[in-house]
């Protein structure tokens, strides 16, 4: 199994799963030229995806989900509450996911796991093939004792660390919006993500991608110091995923 980022942030989200057999598009929130260019930096292009698969249905997720399932006739992967047709349009073919019960895509076997975050129905998703688990967890507010047990076995991790506590409180945003994205149905921290992570089986985690860094919140380094801070005794592969380049493909 091999897994890329097309970019990591606000301003559009999209990551690939892929095995031999079928390539998984988690995520759609740049329009259809600008996910060719980044689809082709990753030596991929329309024809090789299988499916969009949808976490939830705020605009930096869902921007080019219908456009781009209608052009390329790729089925679509979402919860009934996060299909809102007046913001996504038609798509080719929808999947209703219960948030509850595994599924399968070719030859990938997804786990979806239900998350607290501002939407209506929202999870994430843990990818499977044969003895791999590569796991996303963006959007989410807190992390519940569900989230926590799920996650802990994963030999991948893409893991939100949105925002500073510190440059949140003293930055630009009006006090709802920090209210929001600091509050239970919002965002994780940089403290969040790293007390989460120092409950990961670190004996089996490969890879932890920080990701949906806050280009006004969060700076990489404050996120990565977080991390090395309850990791400093971890052996594995510590990156970032941009909202500019992503990360490349990671082969597990």
């Amino acid at each position: 199994m091999r897994i890329a980022s097309l970019g990591s942030g606000s301003k559009g989200n999209g990551t690939l799963i892929e095995t031999d057999e079928v390539c998984l598009l988690l995520d759609l929130g740049f329009g259809i030229k600008e996910t060719i260019r980044r689809l082709e930096r990753l030596g991929r292009s329309p024809l090789d995806l299988s499916a969009i698969l949808v976490t939830h249905e705020h605009a930096d997720h869902i921007n080019g989900v219908g456009q781009f399932s209608r052009k390329f006739k790729l089925p679509v992967y979402m919860t009934p509450g996060t299909y809102n047709p007046d913001k996504i349009g038609m798509v080719e073919t929808l999947h209703k996911v219960n948030c509850h019960k595994n599924f399968s895509i070719g030859d990938i076997v997804i786990e979806p796991v239900p998350v607290p975050h501002d939407a209506k129905e929202p999870c994430q998703y843990i990818f499977c093939h044969n003895e791999c688990r590569a796991g996303v967890l963006t959007d989410l507010g807190h992390v519940t004792a569900f989230v926590k047990e799920r996650y802990r076995c994963c030999d991948l991790m893409l893991l939100e660390c949105n925002y500073d506590q510190k440059m949140l409180a003293e930055g630009p945003y009006p006090r709802a919006l920090k209210n929001r994205v600091g509050g239970k149905l919002g965002h994780l921290s940089n403290d969040q993500a790293a007390e989460l992570a120092g409950h990961f089986d670190l004996d089996r985690l490969k890879y932890l991608i920080v990701s949906h860094v806050s280009e006004k919140n969060n700076r990489p380094d404050l996120a990565l110091g977080s991390m090395k801070s309850i990791l400093s005794h971890w052996s594995g592969n510590l990156l970032v995923s941009s909202q500019a380049e992503g990360f490349p493909w990671i082969t597990l």
